[in-house]
Order: C-alpha cells, then sequence, then structure tokens
C-alpha cells in the first residue's frame, strides 16, 4: 500500500483557515487512509492509502471542503518523493529554516519564473515540481512575490526532513 503526504494550503497560518490537526487525522481516517499522523499545525499529514496519489488528492480535498465551507488546497507526494525532494535542495549550506521548497501539483512550466516580483537577496531555484527558495533575511521580512506558488503550499526545510523522516 503506498504511502504518501499532504500538505495543505493556508491552513493555520495569519487568520486564514483555522483546522485543528485532531480534526484532520479523523478527516483523513473517515476516508480510509490508514497510519495516520499529522506533523506540526501547519497542515501535515502523512497515511498510507490504496488510491494513486490524484485519487488521494480528489478525496483529501473534497472532504475538506466539506469540513471548512470552503476549498483547501492540498498538494500531494509519495513517500518515496519526500527525501528526493530534500536531496534536490540547491541551498544546503542555508540555514535550513530560511530554506523553502514551494511544492507545486505538477510539472513546472518552462517559464515559471517569469513575473517574480520584488526579489531583493532571496535566491530562488527550479526543482522536478518544487521551487526553492533560501531566503537571506528570513521568509517574514521578504516581499518576493512568485505568481505560481499562489497555487502551491511551502514548507521549510526542517519541515521537509521530518515530513520524509515519518513517511519512510
Amino acid at each position: 500500500m503506498p504511502s504518501y503526504v499532504a500538505l495543505l494550503r493556508a491552513v493555520n497560518v495569519g487568520r486564514t483557515g483555522k483546522l485543528p490537526m485532531s480534526e484532520l487525522k479523523a478527516i483523513c481516517v473517515a476516508a480510509g487512509f490508514r497510519g495516520v499522523q499529522t506533523y506540526i499545525a501547519s497542515g501535515n499529514v502523512v497515511f498510507s492509502a490504496d488510491q494513486s496519489e490524484a485519487q488521494v488528492k480528489v478525496v483529501l480535498e473534497e472532504r475538506l471542503k466539506s469540513y471548512a465551507g470552503k476549498p483547501v488546497g492540498v498538494i500531494v507526494r509519495t513517500a518515496n518523493e519526500m527525501p528526493e525532494v530534500l536531496a534536490a535542495n540547491p541551498f544546503a549550506e542555508a540555514p535550513p529554516n530560511w530554506t523553502y521548497a514551494i511544492f507545486l501539483d505538477a510539472p513546472r512550466p518552462a517559464n515559471i519564473l517569469d513575473g517574480i516580483k520584488h526579489q531583493k537577496d532571496e535566491e530562488v531555484r527550479l526543482g522536478k515540481r518544487e521551487i526553492y527558495v533560501a531566503y537571506k533575511e528570513g521568509v517574514g521580512r521578504s516581499k518576493l512575490k512568485i505568481p505560481i506558488a499562489a497555487n502551491g503550499t511551502a514548507r521549510n526545510i526542517n519541515t521537509i526532513a521530518k515530513l520524509a523522516d515519518l513517511a519512510a
């Protein structure tokens, strides 16, 4: 049975989408997922399921929409992909809490970095279905805008490492 990591977009960040992790776990269990574990309150969940990655995404988004009363974006990766995302980090020397991967649903288009605005000293590199960003002064101080990132969700390298470990 395949194992997955689901990353929810805009959950428990600032004033957006409150979702207790106990509720997220219950939603996943009700969907028939097994071995469900959540990690920190920002919408990370690891589990096994008989469905494909695409099916897991649809099931989880439908159940979250029913719970929240509005769409909740979900990005899904297989357990095998998470260590690959971690290993592909081009900023291995940068502080892991200031280095992020922005997870996207689909392979990135060639012009993905068109329209970037307000880039100061942030470094940006492309992965398979991720955009890596090293924030020199921290993410909270950055004004960087990557338009396609609005369709994804970001996690710092520390979180990615923990999720890869939990999914292994």
